[in-house]
């Protein structure tokens, strides 16, 4: 991805913390020079620095066949606005767009051993709705199997990682601050959540 310097995310918590809040992502594998992608809700931890990401494909999207020939790219990406150009001090200017984009790559590695899938299913659902757990725990076994037998997980330690944030760094900070102030008045959540990291990126 192309990223100028000005920017460029480092912070890997910061990182890891986008990641978590806009988990669902598209994973893009090749298979003889052509691309497959799914979309998929992800698990993202953080390990010692090290980003893992946990999912599942249906067994029936062939992609899965194809994620451990090759890596794999997953990509991460919400909120996004586009940004007038009427904000700005000088009227020498065009439109753009704010966003905040990451890149992980990695090895996938299958997850086929039964214990392992459902701590995979069972770390999802205590990821996504804590209080399903109750139901999912009195489900029957055999009904969990069967379920079990329709998916396969998988797991990726990232091992490079790219990451963008396209926030208005090169206008001036009272420049900033009126395109704040115009995206968090927007009816579009999209545009008040780039307001919102507009914000906490300008009172760093």
């Amino acid at each position: 991805m192309y990223i100028p310097k000005l920017n460029l995310m480092t912070d890997i918590a910061e990182i890891a913390d986008f990641m978590q809040r806009f988990s669902f992502a598209t994973i893009i594998t090749a298979k003889d020079n052509y691309p497959v992608a799914t979309h998929l809700p992800f698990v993202v931890t953080l390990k010692d620095d090290t980003i893992i990401l946990t999912s599942h494909f249906a067994s029936a999207n062939e992609q899965w066949k194809a994620i451990q020939d090759n890596q794999a790219l997953v990509i991460f990406s919400e909120p996004h606005a586009y940004i007038s150009p009427k904000h700005y001090d000088k009227e020498l200017n065009v439109p753009t767009w704010n966003y905040i984009a990451v890149h992980a790559y990695g090895q996938a590695t299958l997850v086929t051993e039964q214990n392992k899938v459902l701590s995979i299913l069972e770390n999802t659902i205590d990821y996504y709705e804590q209080s399903y757990s109750q139901q999912w725990s009195n489900l029957p076994e055999d009904y969990k199997v069967r379920m079990m037998r329709g998916i396969v997980a998988f797991e990726i330690v990232v091992t490079d990682i790219q990451a963008k944030k396209k926030l208005s760094q090169n206008k001036t900070v009272d420049e900033q601050t009126k395109i704040i102030q115009a995206l968090s008045a927007s009816t579009d959540s999209n545009e008040r959540l780039t307001g919102e990291y507009m914000k906490m990126n300008l009172e760093k």
